[in-house]
C-alpha cells in the first residue's frame, strides 16, 4: 500500500503524525511504501531570522498564548517520545526544505530526511528557512553537502515542489498531516496509531475484495 504523507516540516502535529504512523506500522504486516508530499502552512516568505515563539506570537494574539500553545504540543510531542524546543525554534519558509526532502527521495532517503527536517527545526534551533543550514542536515544523513547547495542554489525541483503544491489545494488538502492511503482514502490529523492502524486495515480489505 502507498501512503501519501501532506506534511510540512514547520507543523509540529506533523512529526507527532509522523512518529505515530512509524508506531501503527509496527503493527502492521503489509508492504507500505511512504511518499512525503509537501505542504505550506504558511507560504510567505520570511525575511530575516525570527524567534517561532515571537512568530506564533504575532500570528496567535501575544505570547501568553503562543507559550500555551507550545506547551501543550510540547507535552503531547513528549509522549509520542520527540524533543520539541519552542524557545529555540527558528520561522522558516519551508520551500527549500521540500526541495531538498524531494531531492532525498530521489536518493532513497526522503523519509529520513523529513525526520532530521523536524528534529533541526523544533529541537536543534536551525534555522531550515537557510540553504547553508539544509546542506548541512543533508550532510547528515550522508548526502554531499555541495551537492546540495548546488540543487538549492539553482532551481532545479522548484517546479515540482510548485506542482506538487497546487495538487494538495486541488484535491482539498487544507491542514496537516494529511494520510492518503492507496490513493484514495484520506485521513487527516495526527491520529492516535490505533486509528491509523485501523484505517489501514480497513483499507487494505476494501482493496483487497473482489471488485
Amino acid at each position: 500500500m502507498e501512503i501519501e504523507i501532506y506534511s510540512d516540516v514547520v507543523c509540529p502535529w506533523c512529526w507527532i503524525g509522523k512518529r505515530r504512523l512509524e508506531q501503527a506500522l509496527a503493527s502492521y504486516d503489509g508492504p507500505v511504501t511512504l511518499r512525503y508530499r509537501p505542504f505550506q502552512l504558511d507560504p510567505t516568505p520570511v525575511a530575516r531570522p525570527v524567534p517561532l515563539i515571537e512568530a506564533l506570537a504575532a500570528k496567535f494574539g501575544g505570547r501568553e498564548r503562543a507559550e500555551q500553545m507550545a506547551a501543550q504540543v510540547t507535552r503531547v510531542g513528549a509522549e509520542a517520545g520527540l524533543t520539541m524546543n519552542f524557545e529555540r525554534a527558528i520561522a522558516a519558509n519551508t520551500f527549500d526544505a521540500h526541495r531538498l526532502i524531494r531531492y532525498a527521495d530521489e536518493r532513497g532517503q526522503g523519509v529520513e530526511a523529513v525526520e532530521a527536517l523536524h528534529r533541526a527545526h523544533f529541537a536543534d534551533g536551525v534555522d531550515i528557512g537557510s540553504r547553508a543550514a539544509l546542506a548541512t542536515v543533508a550532510a547528515g544523513l550522508g548526502l554531499d553537502a555541495e551537492a546540495v547547495r548546488a540543487h538549492l542554489d539553482s532551481d532545479a525541483g522548484s517546479a515540482e515542489v510548485t506542482a506538487d503544491l497546487t495538487t494538495a489545494r486541488q484535491i482539498g488538502v487544507s491542514s496537516v498531516p494529511t494520510f492518503v492511503l492507496a490513493g484514495k482514502y484520506a485521513v487527516t490529523g495526527a491520529q492516535e496509531p490505533e486509528t491509523l492502524l485501523a484505517a489501514l486495515t480497513e483499507v487494505e480489505n476494501r482493496e483487497s475484495a473482489p471488485h
